[in-house]
């Protein structure tokens, strides 16, 4: 069996398309998706019939949680640019999307831990610096709950990581779309990977049980980065080209 894991598409269409090849080409039996699909300067409504169209397994992120809960005027820049895109097809869609979501051979989805799709499951603000770090098994294990499964997918931060724990394969896949972002969310923190690349990870059931490959992909970045400093975003461009989120 085996699986590929998406997460922060963030409306990239090509970064998504140049994913949904590279999988294809893996033999992947399934694709599961963690959220956080739309929202960003690029193109949502073609990314979000792309995705209705796959109908993958699929959880709501902290932004598709916003675009459906909050008003305009409470909205950040990128969701408020992507709810003027979509269509009502587009809008059903994401209000049928659950918190979390338990599949066949014991894995559960989630965007950020099992219990809030704004905190990170494997990542801690703790260190020093602006950059985050992994999380220590007991973080790790206060922010499970006493949830459990043999596979654990989980997205919102970004960032690539695989590990195991209390025989429990724990994968963050990366983001498909965003490779670098600012953020103040429970502080103010940084994220980059230093590559344009879009990310996912293959989860492989084996005889000696689940193994995961972070699975780094080339994609036509430019032409988002390009697309990004015609709708005014000059901090996600450089996010986009670069795989870098600046000074702030």
């Amino acid at each position: 069996m085996r699986i590929a894991l998406l997460s922060d598409i963030h409306g990239n269409l090509p970064a998504l398309e140049a994913v949904l090849a590279d999988l294809r080409q893996r033999g992947c039996d399934m694709v599961a998706n963690l959220g956080d699909c739309l929202s960003g300067p690029l193109w949502p409504l073609e990314t979000a019939q792309l995705l209705m169209a796959e109908n993958w397994p699929t959880v709501a992120g902290n932004h598709e949680r916003q675009l459906l809960t909050l008003l305009p005027d409470e909205q950040n820049n990128s969701d408020r640019f992507t709810a003027a895109c979509l269509d009502a097809a587009t809008w059903r869609w994401l209000d049928a999307l659950p918190a979390t979501l338990s599949l066949a051979n014991d894995l559960l989805l989630c965007h950020g831990s099992p219990a809030s799709d704004t905190e990170a499951l494997l990542e801690s603000l703790d260190g020093p610096g602006w950059q985050p770090v992994l999380a220590s098994e007991a973080q790790i294990r206060r922010r499970l709950g006493g949830v459990r499964a043999a596979v654990i997918g989980c997205g919102h931060t970004h960032i690539p990581r695989s590990l195991y724990l209390d025989g429990c394969c724990l994968v963050n896949p990366g983001s498909v779309g965003l490779q670098a972002y600012w953020d103040d969310y429970p502080r103010l923190y940084r994220m980059e990977t230093g590559s344009p690349h879009a990310r996912y990870a293959v989860l492989e059931q084996t005889a000696q049980g689940w193994c995961c490959q972070l699975v780094s992909v080339p994609y036509p970045h430019r032409h988002a980065a390009d697309k990004a400093r015609r709708e005014g975003r000059e901090d996600w461009a450089l996010a986009l080209q670069y795989g870098r989120a600046g000074d702030g």
